[in-house]
């Protein structure tokens, strides 16, 4: 698998981490997963989020419903994380980026247009 299109800088953060760093037991953080709150991968063996989608020490709020519709539109969790993370010709920026700077409707937009 390439990781062209991966941030240099990338910080993971495996369950335990993520139990560390929203301060919450580790069946919420499960739960959180498992509603799609959040987004990780197994990629690089132990399953992890990108540290990217927590802000303030929460889920980065716009991201669930980005992510419902990339999932709604057939993509695995690995393709919606390399989305998120790849700069976007539409948006000027990679998706993540315009959803942590409040442009959540314009990145369902373009979501939208990859079913």
């Amino acid at each position: 698998m390439s990781d062209a299109g991966e941030a240099p800088a990338l910080e993971w953060l495996t369950t335990p981490d993520l139990v560390e760093v929203l301060g919450e037991p580790l069946g919420r953080v499960r739960r959180l997963i498992a509603e799609q709150y959040l987004v990780g991968s197994t990629r690089n063996g132990a399953f992890a989020v990108p540290s990217v989608f927590i802000v303030n020490g929460h889920p980065l709020a716009s991201l669930r419903g980005t992510i419902i519709v990339l999932a709604d539109a057939g993509f695995t969790d690995d393709e919606i994380i390399d989305w998120l993370l790849t700069e976007e010709e539409e948006l000027g920026r990679t998706p993540i980026a315009a959803l942590l700077d409040g442009h959540k409707s314009s990145v369902r937009r373009v979501a939208r247009t990859l079913a």
